[in-house]
C-alpha cells in the first residue's frame, strides 16, 4: 500500500463521516490545442472530471496526462494549468470546492481540510466505474443553474454523492496502464546511464514492445527513446556546472560511450557545443529576482540559482528549469526569502545579483554569502541596468551586441505594426475581480508605446498609470484594439466570463470587431531585456498575423 492509498484509507475510515464538502462552482469546459488554460492560482480545491479528448495538467511542478478513467484534484494555494492536445477537443467539468470538519475543542469551529494528511486527494486518482462521474456532474450542473435555493441545495447533496462514488471506487492497482507507464518512465529516470531498450521498458510496463512504443508516444507526446535522450542531455547539463567536469566523463556518466557522438547529440538538442556550454556555466551566478534572470539571458548567461515557478515565472520555468540547478522560491514576490537564503548558503554561488529594492535584512544575509550587486531598479532604465550588470560580470561587449540587435528587431517590428495598424489606437485594460483599469506599466510605456510607437487610445500626463474605468467609459474612448490583462484567479476569471456576455461590453467597438486580445502578465509585467524582446515578438504576433521578427 503506497502513501496516498494509506492516507485515503485513513480518511475514509476516520474522517469521511464528519467531513463537509462545500461546492463553490461548477463549469463545463471545451478547448482545443490553442485554448490552453493558463497556469492560475486557486484558493479552493479543484476537481477535474474529463469527459472527452486528451490533454495535460500541470500541478505546480508535477504533470499528468489527462484520462477519462481518473479524477484530478488540485489543492488550494497552489497553481494549475491545462494544455489540450492539438489534435483533439478536451472536454471536462471543473468543480471548485472546500472541505470542512468540525473541531473537537470547546469552541466547536469548522476547520478547512487543506493539508495532505487531512484531505489526501491530490493529483491523479484512478476511479473504477468512472463512467458514472459525468452523469453526476451533468446533474450537479443542471441543479446549480436553478433559481430556487432548494434545487441548488439538492445540487450540494448530489456533490456529496459524487464524492462518495469517488472515494468508494478509488483505484490504486499497480496493473493500471497509466501506473505501468509511470513505472517504465521512472526506470528510465533512474537508469538513464545504462543501455535501456524498448524491450526492457515493455517488460516493466507488462505490454508488448510495439504496444509500448505507441502507448508511450500517445500518452507523453514524445517517443520513449527521445525522452531518454532528453533525460541524458538534461543530466549532462547539470554535471557541466561543476568546475572540474570533463566532457568524456560526462558523456560516459549519462550513457554515451562515444564522446563525439554525445557532442553531436548535445549540439543538435541545445544549439551550442558542450564545450561552449560548459564555458558559459563555469561561473555560478545567482539571480535574486526574475528581472535579473531576464537580463542575464540577454548576456547569454544562464544563472546557477534563480526563482522558478510554473505560474509566477512561467517562461523561465518552462524553458530553463532543467538548465538551472538551484530553484529558489518565486512564490508571491519572494515571500519565502528565508528559505531562499539558506538554499544560497548551501549552493555557494560565486556572485549574487539582485535589485536595490531587496530589503536591508535580506541584503545583510546575501552579502555574507558572496559578492553581490544590487541593480538600481527605479533610478535606471532597463538598458542601463543591463549595461551595469554586464560591466560587473565582464560582459560589456555582449551587452552592446545584444542592444544593437534589439534595435534592429524593434525597427523591423515597428514597420510591420505600422503596416498592420495604420492609425488604429490600442488600449490596455487590466481586469481584477469585477474592476477594470486603464493600465500602462513601465515596460508597456517604454517598449509598446515608445519603441514600437503604438498609438494609445488613452491620453495621460503620466507615463505609467492604473486608472479605474467603467465599461461605458471604455466605449467612449473607442479604442480600435483592446489588450486585456486578466488576473488568473478564480473570482476574476468568473467575472470576466460574465463581463464578456454582457450587453454593454459587446457595444465596445473593438469587441464588436473581434479585436480584443487577452495578454498574460508574462512578459508584459516584467522589466528586463529578455521580457522586452518577447513583448516585441508578441506584439507582432498579435497584430500583424505574421511571424515574430
Amino acid at each position: 500500500m503506497n502513501e496516498t492509498q494509506d492516507l485515503v484509507q485513513q480518511f475514509t475510515e476516520k474522517t469521511m463521516a464528519e467531513a463537509i464538502f462545500k461546492l463553490r462552482d461548477i463549469t463545463w469546459l471545451k478547448a482545443q490545442g490553442h485554448d490552453r488554460l493558463r497556469q492560475q492560482f486557486t484558493h479552493t480545491h479543484i476537481l477535474l472530471v474529463i469527459t472527452g479528448g486528451r490533454g495535460r495538467l500541470r500541478l505546480e511542478n508535477e504533470e499528468y496526462q489527462l484520462r477519462q478513467d481518473a479524477i484530478y484534484v488540485c489543492p488550494p494555494m497552489l497553481t494549475f494549468g491545462i494544455v489540450p492536445d492539438s489534435a483533439d477537443h478536451l472536454e471536462m467539468y471543473m468543480l471548485r470546492f472546500d472541505v470542512f470538519m468540525e473541531t473537537r475543542d470547546r469552541h466547536r469551529r469548522f476547520q478547512a481540510l487543506r493539508e495532505k494528511d487531512l484531505f489526501p486527494f491530490r493529483g491523479e486518482i484512478s476511479v473504477q466505474s468512472a463512467g458514472q462521474l459525468p452523469v453526476y456532474c451533468d446533474l450537479i450542473q443542471n441543479l446549480w443553474k436553478q433559481e430556487t435555493a432548494l434545487e441548488r441545495f439538492r445540487g450540494q447533496h448530489t456533490f456529496q454523492e459524487l464524492w462518495y462514488h469517488i472515494v468508494k471506487h478509488a483505484h490504486f492497482s499497480t496493473t493500471d496502464s497509466g501506473m505501468a507507464l509511470e513505472r517504465a518512465r521512472a526506470h528510465m529516470e533512474e537508469h538513464y546511464s545504462e543501455n535501456v531498450t524498448i524491450e526492457q521498458l515493455a517488460r516493466i510496463a507488462e505490454v508488448s514492445p510495439k504496444y509500448f512504443v505507441d502507448l508511450f508516444k500517445k500518452t507523453y507526446g514524445i517517443s520513449a527513446m527521445d525522452y531518454l535522450a532528453e533525460l541524458r542531455i538534461s543530466r549532462a547539463k547539470q554535471m557541466m556546472v561543476q568546475s572540474h567536469a570533463k566532457l568524456r566523463d560526462i558523456a560516459h556518466q549519462v550513457g554515451y560511450n562515444d564522446e563525439f557522438y554525445f557532442s553531436r547529440k548535445f549540439k543538435k538538442a541545445v544549439g551550442v557545443s558542450p564545450t561552449l556550454y560548459m564555458k558559459s556555466r563555469q561561473r555560478k551566478i545567482a539571480a535574486y529576482g526574475s528581472t535579473v534572470i531576464g537580463h542575464l539571458l540577454a548576456l547569454k548567461m544562464i544563472p546557477y540559482a534563480a526563482p522558478l515557478h510554473p505560474k509566477w515565472t512561467a517562461y523561465y520555468h518552462h524553458t530553463y528549469r532543467n538548465d538551472i540547478p538551484v530553484h529558489l522560491s518565486a512564490f508571491r514576490i519572494n515571500q519565502n526569502w528565508k528559505a531562499n537564503i539558506e538554499m544560497l548558503r548551501d549552493a555557494k554561488p560565486d556572485v549574487i545579483i539582485g535589485l536595490d529594492e531587496t530589503s536591508l535584512q535580506e541584503q545583510k544575509h546575501l552579502d555574507e554569502i558572496a559578492p553581490t550587486l544590487y541593480v538600481p531598479f527605479e533610478e535606471q532604465g532597463w538598458k542601463e541596468q543591463l549595461q551595469l550588470m554586464a560591466d560587473f560580470l565582464g560582459e560589456s561587449v555582449e551587452a552592446h551586441h545584444w542592444l544593437c540587435e534589439y534595435e534592429k528587431k524593434v525597427k523591423r517590428a515597428r514597420a510591420k505594426l505600422q503596416h498592420a495598424l495604420g492609425d488604429e489606437t490600442v488600449l490596455i485594460v487590466r481586469i481584477l475581480k469585477n474592476q477594470l483599469y486603464v493600465h500602462c506599466n513601465r515596460s508597456m510605456n517604454e517598449v509598446f508605446y515608445q519603441d514600437l510607437q503604438v498609438k494609445s487610445a488613452f491620453v495621460s500626463e503620466q507615463n505609467e498609470y492604473d486608472q479605474l474605468v467603467t465599461v461605458q467609459e471604455l466605449t467612449a474612448l473607442a479604442p480600435d484594439r483592446l489588450l486585456l490583462l486578466v488576473c488568473q484567479e478564480a473570482e476574476t476569471l468568473a467575472c470576466f466570463q460574465a463581463l464578456k456576455a454582457s450587453g454593454p461590453w459587446q457595444e465596445i467597438e473593438a469587441v464588436r470587431n473581434n479585436r480584443a486580445h487577452v495578454i498574460m502578465s508574462d512578459p508584459w509585467r516584467e522589466y528586463s531585456a529578455t521580457a522586452h524582446e518577447r513583448i516585441v515578438e508578441e506584439s507582432v504576433r498579435l497584430f500583424s498575423g505574421d511571424r515574430p521578427c
